[in-house]
């Protein structure tokens, strides 16, 4: 198919002639493919696509009067020139942020309040001042969660008033994400973690010590353990690995009411034992005193509750789980293990890893996931005229649209992470891969 004939194909979405692009929550590889490949589908269509700076920090204060949208500093109406040429770059054309404009709104009864819907407000009036005709939004779980917010938010309004679309492209390099295999950015950045670990392995073999590398990854395991395969780390551990015999009640202390329930929470002894196995196996029966270990920063969240006290949370009420450093406690802690075991001393290091590889350069094939998401907005938009969508692409790259509702709980108004599943064939690789951890009878 020739470039004019796909852009002459039959076409559901005419009526859209502008359309806004918004990015929000953490960086990630091939943003610049994804925002590029957008907006040039639109712009080689004659259609007007305009870049929202910074996410919804803009948005969600407009005021016609009083805080206008100012062009060049809020906004950019993109030309050819300004997108092409830059699939490949690094960093985010329009900047980000963790702005929520759906902030306070936990059930769909909120969204009937005008209290709580004002930042909603703000920000579809701001779309409408504009002329916007579509929203593509890009981001995180916690950024459809906004999609979906500002798509309901329109389904209520008056019968008459505009309502702009609204397509969200799925973005993380965690991949902890329903609806898509994998998403852009989360090979660039495993390639890139991987490569620091195997430094680190470099590093433990010269000085006989062991690196605990907290990763990245939110709650689920996917990057820690892409980390942990491809960095040939010596275990890696993650939420997922978390058994029952290694939990036990603990009593929770609600931070404003002060009210006390029990939860089950993580034995950290019981990892301090897995990984000082690892260390001393390794010692005895294959004589190597070095190793690295993966661990996934969502464990802090399984952490007892004398660990995580205290800990803020972000915009979107996610604990704020970087600032435990895993790492360093679990590093400390197996040393002392190691200690007590063999009356010895061990340098175990601990550190955290992930932030340094979200704007890493790109690869290929991140780019050209990224690269037909974006284009994939354009098609869910003009060729399917859809609203309230989320642009997948599985197999070889082919598009799928998934509905708002499959992905966002319709009371709760929450999504659900993706968590590798247990005994499935990526979570035995890195067993088959890592070193034995149990110390078995002579």
């Amino acid at each position: 198919m020739t470039r004019a004939s796909f852009v002459s194909r039959a076409r559901k979405g005419d009526h859209i002639k502008r359309v806004g692009i918004i990015f929000a929550g953490g960086p990630a590889p091939a943003a610049n493919a994804v925002i590029s490949s957008a907006a040039v589908s639109f712009l080689d269509d004659n259609r007007e696509v305009i870049g929202f700076m910074y996410g919804y920090e803009n948005l969600l204060s407009y005021h016609p009067t009083t805080r206008p949208l100012v062009a060049g500093e809020d906004y950019i109406t993109f030309t050819h020139k300004d997108v092409t040429g830059n699939r490949n770059s690094q960093g985010i054309l329009i900047g980000t942020s963790r702005a929520n404009p759906g902030k306070g709104i936990a059930n769909p009864a909120d969204l009937d309040n005008p209290e709580k819907t004002a930042k909603l407000k703000n920000v579809y009036s701001a779309l409408v001042d504009l002329g916007i005709d579509a929203l593509i939004s890009i981001g995180g779980d916690d950024t459809l969660k906004t999609a979906n917010f500002l798509y309901q938010y329109q389904m209520r309004l008056p019968e008459g008033l505009k309502r702009i679309a609204i397509v969200h492209l799925p973005k993380t390099i965690d991949n902890d994400y329903q609806g898509i295999d994998f998403t852009f950015g989360y090979f660039t950045a495993v390639d890139f973690l991987a490569k620091e670990v195997k430094n680190l392995r470099a590093d433990a073999e010269a000085g006989r010590c062991y690196y605990i590398c907290e990763c990245m990854g939110r709650k689920a395991g996917w990057l820690s353990y892409g980390v942990g395969i491809a960095g040939e780390a010596n275990m890696v551990f993650s939420l997922e690995d978390v058994d029952e015999e290694m939990t036990f009640e603990d009593e929770v202390i609600h931070p404003e009411t002060g009210a006390v329930r029990r939860e089950r929470r993580l034995r950290v002894e019981s990892l301090v034992d897995q990984i000082v196995n690892l260390m001393l196996i390794r010692e005895n029966r294959e004589h190597k005193l070095f190793g690295t270990v993966v661990l996934a920063e969502g464990l802090a969240e399984l952490f007892p509750e004398k660990f995580i006290r205290g800990i803020p949370k972000d915009e979107h009420g996610n604990i704020s789980i970087g600032r435990i450093d895993i790492g360093k406690e679990i590093a400390r802690l197996v040393g002392d293990e190691y200690h007590r075991r063999t009356g010895k001393e061990k340098k175990v290091i601990g550190l955290q890893i992930g932030y340094e590889s979200r704007c890493a350069l790109p690869h290929a094939f991140d780019v050209m996931l990224g690269s037909q998401l974006g284009i994939g907005a354009y098609r869910a938009l003009v060729e399917e005229n859809l609203d309230g969508h989320m642009v997948s692409a599985t197999g070889q790259l082919e598009l799928m649209y998934v509905p708002f509702h499959k992905l966002v709980n319709p009371q709760s108004l929450k999504t659900e992470v993706r968590f590798i599943r247990r005994g499935s064939d990526f979570h035995l690789l890195a067993r088959f891969l890592e070193s034995r951890t149990e110390v078995r009878e002579s």
